[in-house]
């Protein structure tokens, strides 16, 4: 199904900032303590909001089959990971994730134990959550829409490449951290 392109951004930024909430709250129940894990300043994952994105736009075909739309789902998410984890690493020489002390990884960058919730989590964005999101987005003024869309993908812009600086001014931290091993370097960082 084709939306406009303000439905696709603030789609985006829906499950962008729902990724964020996840891997925070996760982080703080497992540590104890506030553990930003995005990239960016701002509150946000955009490898969730490119994620729904990405089932959304490319994916909504294979609605019509559950068991495929979730190995399609899968497969995405999981490329899309891998891809994400590889060009962080060579540009910023630190990860963000590592799977390799879990089975059934490739390379630490993906693994079974998160291919398998990329799946579910497709099937309920596609058959609960997008058509909730999308309706009630319909109801908003078109101009509100486009106004809301352009103010946060100028913040996500802006935010994108104040993060950029900032890491890459920490060029020597992120380098002695890739240094120490494979492994996740989001709290160092």
């Amino acid at each position: 199904m084709f939306h406009s392109i303000e439905i696709y951004i603030l789609l985006f930024f829906t499950y962008a900032i729902l990724g964020w909430l996840m891997e925070v709250g996760c982080k703080l129940v497992e540590t104890k303590k506030f553990i930003n894990r995005g990239f960016l300043i701002g509150p946000y994952c955009p490898i969730y909001g490119w994620g729904a994105v990405a089932i959304t736009f490319l994916l909504y075909r294979y609605s019509y089959d559950p068991l495929i739309l979730f190995m399609m789902t899968l497969l995405t998410c999981s490329v899309l990971e891998y891809a994400t984890s590889w060009v962080m690493e060579k540009v910023f020489k630190a990860r963000w994730w590592d799977y390799s002390k879990r089975k059934f990884n490739i390379d630490g960058r993906v693994c079974l134990g998160t291919m398998i919730p990329f799946g579910i989590f497709g099937m309920i964005l596609t058959y609960v959550t997008n058509p909730l999101i999308v309706n009630g987005l319909n109801k908003v003024n078109p101009v509100t829409l486009n106004i809301i869309a352009i103010i946060l993908l100028i913040i996500y812009l802006v935010d994108n490449v104040l993060s950029t600086i900032v890491i890459l001014g920490f060029r020597k931290t992120t380098v002695q951290v890739g240094r120490e091993g494979r492994q996740d370097n989001t709290e160092q960082i």
